[in-house]
């Protein structure tokens, strides 16, 4: 069962509203009214982490329900932990989180989806965690496995809607047998989807356990459509530190199954290109440990050449005009430049993407190629679009 609750047309209301008004962005977790009359008299799961915040006041969504009065049983953390400060990778211990004194289970880790016994004193689970548009992004993959727990429980399973910062349809379908936690559904590298969105295509394509569906409400933002440019207030993990990063994220994260570092271990991550090879360019950095950002950065404390991408023209979306150019570059040297090579498989969810640069293809004739899967996808992303396109 799937219940969104509707978009409201503030031209309607019966109170006063400025014109200004009319046009604000109402995040899902702004609407307190309608959230806290789902959760009363519910014992509550949340899974949140330092984006879980309210437009207006920048207060945490946990602080708010528990000020609301809210039954909070829980807190599950993601990669990076409830507060956002773990390096990537690295595994989220449970605990008590030092403010509230919630107990908080990881769902990073060990186990990537709840027991049984984690699940068993809550009634609801409120996802609420900002996504950045790509199926590679592990949040929704959390966000997956949760919806799974609900569905074989018998939980509710509530999200609450933000925007998605690169609001695109593109790249390689995630196939059969490249299934992971940075690819568990069969979707395009860019999603097009809000997180609402995405909760009811998993839930109506039976992608599930068994296929099992699971009691989804999506509350919904208001005055937001498909296309709008957003800038996320707080940064939505420790190496995606402004709307540049966020922007390049889609095409440079291919380089974490490759020979170039993308900045990890800098002030700048998801900004530059570089390695050890002055073939690379002028631009010079040195990754070293960052803690809290990146404890084992690639080429670290190594010199690295390459490119700075701080004010890179880009316009978003996903190019292939990094990695084909590198390639080129370093001399289309195989085994120098995919040193993880399955890695950027499971990245890419196929391993012809990768065959396919190494056969010197255009980014023209790659793209092509995906244009007959992907125009399938679109056309079973319309059933789930909550929010009008431009």
């Amino acid at each position: 069962m799937t219940v969104v609750l509707p978009l409201a047309f503030l031209f309607f209301s019966t109170n006063a509203a400025t014109a200004q008004e009319y046009h604000k962005l109402i995040l899902g977790a702004d609407r307190m009214d309608t959230i806290t009359e789902i959760l009363k008299g519910e014992r509550v799961g949340l899974v949140l982490n330092q984006t879980s915040v309210l437009t207006d006041t920048t207060v945490h969504l946990l602080d708010t329900l528990l000020a609301a009065g809210i039954d909070v049983k829980k807190v599950f953390a993601p990669e990076h932990g409830f507060r956002g400060t773990i390096e990537p990778g690295v595994h989220v211990a449970s605990g008590v989180d030092a403010k509230t004194g919630i107990p908080v289970e990881s769902v990073y880790g060990n186990n990537n989806r709840p027991s049984a016994s984690q699940m068993n004193n809550i009634d609801v689970l409120v996802f609420d965690i900002q996504d950045v548009g790509t199926r590679f992004y592990t949040y929704i993959s959390t966000m997956h496995y949760l919806m799974d727990a609900c569905a074989e429980y018998g939980k509710a399973f509530v999200v609450l809607d933000r925007p998605n910062p690169n609001d695109y349809v593109d790249g390689p379908i995630r196939k059969p047998g490249f299934e992971s936690f940075v690819g568990v559904d069969p979707i395009p590298v860019l999603h097009g989807l809000t997180v609402g969105e995405l909760a009811q295509m998993i839930n109506g394509e039976g992608w599930l356990t068994g296929r099992k569906k699971c009691d989804l409400t999506v509350v919904t933002m208001l005055n937001w459509k498909h296309g709008d440019l957003y800038t996320l207030p707080v940064r939505p993990s420790p190496n995606l530190p402004n709307r540049q990063a966020v922007r390049l994220y889609p095409s440079l994260c291919f380089f974490e199954g490759l020979y170039l570092s993308v900045g990890r271990g800098t002030d700048f991550p998801f900004q530059a290109l570089g390695c050890p090879d002055p073939r690379a360019g002028s631009f010079t950095f040195t990754p070293v440990v960052m803690p809290g950002y990146d404890v084992n950065p690639m080429h670290k404390n190594t010199l690295c050449y390459g490119v700075d991408l701080h004010e890179y023209p880009f316009e978003g979306g996903l190019s292939l005009r990094f990695v084909i150019d590198y390639f080129n570059l370093l001399g289309r040297d195989e085994k120098l430049f995919f040193t993880r090579a399955n890695w950027f498989d499971l990245l890419a969810g196929e391993s012809t993407l990768r065959r396919q640069i190494i056969q010197g293809l255009s980014e023209e004739e790659i793209r092509a190629s995906w244009q007959p899967e992907l125009e399938q996808y679109k056309g079973m992303r319309k059933k789930y679009l909550l929010y009008p396109e431009k």
